[in-house]
């Protein structure tokens, strides 16, 4: 059965990113950095790959230029994102502080990193919420959500609790 991993592509900070990542992410490393060979695209010696690990997630980043591309047109935004689930609010604070770092809060738990993916912090309280089957509970919890930036999982029970 193949593996599928998350590959990430980068022109020049992968290596950077994929350092940035591990500091944010408990029971994270660096797995391997390869370089590019005097025969790649890119200049001999630079980064080519660096596979990582996030909490046990094995992820894979490339440096590699496209014509015209920049750090934050080398993917398409929207087809790839990160989704992280926490637990706690402590852990919805703590990588939407660390990801929003250099990067930009975007409404409804998303946010931009400084080399532009998009990552949707969420509470897995909200996801157990939405799983429910109780609509009107739901129906609310999905307004609260809608009007905040970073989502406070106190503020979403509220408004699923309410009658």
């Amino acid at each position: 059965m193949p593996v599928i991993t998350p590959f990430l592509w980068f022109v020049t900070d992968a290596e950077e990113a994929a350092h940035f990542y591990v500091s944010i992410f408990p029971n994270s490393r660096i797995l391997r950095v390869t370089r590019y060979p005097e025969a790649g695209p890119e200049p001999a010696g630079s980064v080519m790959i660096v596979d990582f690990e996030l909490d046990g997630t094995r992820i894979r980043a490339i440096n590699a230029s496209l014509a015209g591309s920049t750090p934050q047109t080398a993917f398409a935004e929207g087809k790839v994102s990160l989704y992280a689930s926490c637990e706690t609010q402590a852990e919805v604070d703590h990588l939407w502080e660390s990801l929003s770092l250099g990067g930009e809060e975007l409404p409804c738990g998303w946010v931009r990193d400084r080399f532009g993916f998009t990552w949707n912090v969420v509470p897995r309280e909200f996801e157990r919420m939405l799983e429910s089957g109780d609509e009107a509970a739901v129906d609310r919890a999905m307004r609260a959500m809608l009007q905040m930036k970073k989502l406070d999982i106190d503020l979403l029970r509220e408004a699923y609790a309410r009658a």
